[in-house]
């Protein structure tokens, strides 16, 4: 059975300071088995890789932004990191494209060892700058239900929110439901509280029709709200923060969920 599916739900946002804003939107995000990808595209009309279609997966779209097989990158990024994931599957949680256009402002990477069990999960963050940064953070021996993960903010995102921030990640990983929880913190308190909850559904051309007609231009209104919701927040008299220059190396590896170190990857 594959393990690629679709999960519909929604993203919320909750700005807590200096001026409070809040919204929801229905998405339908794509969970996909970067090993399964090749049949995928095969079994599914709809659906390609790597070329244009109603809807497509692009490798180039996420790690270094090549066309080298994308499940290589991650697995070679855990390895200099100190993973051996061997030949254990790869899950992506991200938007598809849609009719050739895609921004994933957070791509998931669920990267499991070849006892099947989840070792590590590789956060991906994309600013509108075409800049990106993965967090890379070790998954404790021992889980059960939740994961609760959190590293300091070394990446500049939005235009509205201090570097002297931290994330700290709920997540629920992939089954009937996933959930991504982000509550990011400065040193007096909560200040943005962002998340995504879906129910799964199978992957099919079926389903991907439901998902366009469903959930029309999805991606396109993605890349649209994120700029209608910083027009609201500029409104709203929140002052701007300088972007600093992103970081020398593309992945910080967060250890103890406190201590980190930067690799060349």
């Amino acid at each position: 059975m594959n393990q690629s599916c679709l999960y519909a739900g929604n993203v919320m946002h909750h700005r807590m300071k200096p001026r409070r804003h809040r919204f929801i939107y229905r998405v339908t995000s794509m969970l996909v088995d970067l090993d399964e990808l090749p049949s995928l595209a095969e079994r599914l009309k709809l659906f390609s890789l790597n070329r244009f279609n109603l809807f497509s997966f692009h490798e180039r779209d996420h790690g270094d932004g090549s066309d080298r097989p994308l499940v290589e990158q991650v697995r070679e990024t855990l390895s200099q990191q100190g993973f051996d994931l061997g030949k254990g599957r790869v899950e992506l949680l991200c938007y598809p494209r849609i009719l050739g256009y895609v921004f994933n402002p957070l791509s998931v990477f669920y990267c499991y060892n070849e006892d099947d069990q989840l070792a590590a999960i590789l956060y991906e963050v994309s600013n509108t700058f075409n800049q990106k940064h993965n967090y890379l953070i070790p998954v404790l021996d021992g889980y059960s239900g939740q994961i609760r993960q959190s590293c300091d903010k070394e990446f500049y995102v939005s235009p509205f929110i201090s570097m002297a921030t931290r994330y700290h990640f709920r997540m629920q990983p992939p089954a009937n439901q996933v959930a991504v929880c982000i509550r990011q913190t400065d040193a007096e308190g909560p200040v943005l509280h962002a998340t995504f909850t879906g129910q799964r559904r199978e992957l099919n051309d079926r389903s991907l029709l439901r998902t366009f007609f469903g959930y029309p231009l999805m991606t396109l209104k993605v890349i649209a709200g994120i700029h209608w919701e910083a027009l609201q927040i500029w409104r709203k008299k929140v002052p701007l923060q300088p972007r600093p220059a992103p970081p020398v190396h593309r992945t910080t590896l967060v250890l103890d969920q406190g201590n980190k170190r930067h690799e060349t990857v």
